[in-house]
């Protein structure tokens, strides 16, 4: 049952991930991220990594989006224009695309050929201790840069804004 609903979220990140890039709206996109954040969150409760779940939902799939959403209509993102396509991209795009997937899933299968297999539940290192000591000892230079690049993207964006409103 676990490897049918990690195959079924799988697909939805996938599907929605795909549907990040190829939306010619940018409000379209970022719901379509949410989707993408949400399927994760449930890839990791089928992980047994209940904490990252929540902190998936609450963090990125609900404050980091709404900002990102917020920054959106800030700076009123209209719909992307069409652009037009060489004759070489359409006839050559997806078969290059097949062999590039090919390729990389080769290169990983001979990489991580005898590595160990991932068991359903059997990750133990997802509760707030575990990650809260991790957070503000090896990971708090990135943590706080991190924090300063979204803040300056905020403000970047409320400057472009009023610029455009002048």
């Amino acid at each position: 049952m676990d490897a049918v609903l990690f195959l079924v979220f799988a697909a939805i990140a996938v599907a929605c991930g795909i549907s990040v890039v190829v939306q010619r709206h940018p409000i379209t996109s970022a719901i379509s991220l949410i989707g993408v954040m949400g399927a994760l969150a449930v890839l990791y409760l089928l992980l047994g990594a209940e904490f990252l779940a929540a902190v998936q939902v609450v963090v990125y799939a609900g404050a980091i989006m709404v900002l990102f959403i917020f920054v959106i209509m800030l700076l009123n993102a209209g719909v992307e224009p069409p652009g037009g396509r060489s004759w070489p991209v359409r006839l050559l795009g997806l078969p290059m695309l097949v062999i590039l997937v090919g390729l990389l899933s080769f290169v990983i299968r001979r990489v991580f050929a005898g590595g160990e297999e991932v068991r359903f539940g059997a990750f133990t290192k997802g509760g707030p201790r575990e990650i809260g000591r991790l957070l503000f000892t090896d990971y708090l230079l990135p943590f706080e840069v991190t924090s300063v690049l979204i803040l300056v993207a905020i403000l970047g964006a409320v400057v472009l804004a009023r610029k455009e409103i002048d």
